[in-house]
């Protein structure tokens, strides 16, 4: 069966740094688009960072540009989520995603997500 299991959330202090990691199996990895997505308190879930099928179009919100690296891993079936000068507005439950390519972006119907990984940025 599908699964996205995320690992890595936790604490940390402002200016500090987090690796978010995600192992996906049950699914073909290649043919998925791989991004994590943040949901704060009170908030929508919005995207953070996507990593396309190959590394043409890795995007990142603006908020993170410049201080978090997404990565992707095909022979290990994993993404990670390196954040670095954590903020206390990065503070949220992170969940890893993954896109069948094939679909369009705004069609979610087919996507796998994984149980989410909480991370708190405060003093």
């Amino acid at each position: 069966q599908v699964q996205l299991v995320e690992s890595g959330g936790g604490q940390a202090k402002p200016g500090g740094s987090l690796t978010l990691s995600c192992s996906a199996s049950g699914f073909t990895f290649s043919m998925y688009e791989m991004s994590w997505y943040r949901q704060a308190p009170g908030s929508e879930r919005k995207l953070v960072a996507r990593f396309p099928t190959d590394d043409e179009g890795i995007d990142y919100d603006d908020s993170v540009k410049g201080r978090f690296t997404i990565a992707r891993d095909g022979a290990k079936n994993t993404v990670t989520l390196q954040m670095n000068n954590l903020k206390p507005e990065d503070t949220g439950v992170y969940y890893c995603n993954a896109h069948p390519y094939y679909y369009a972006r705004r069609n979610k119907d087919n996507d796998y997500w994984g149980q989410g990984t909480h991370v708190t940025v405060s003093v």
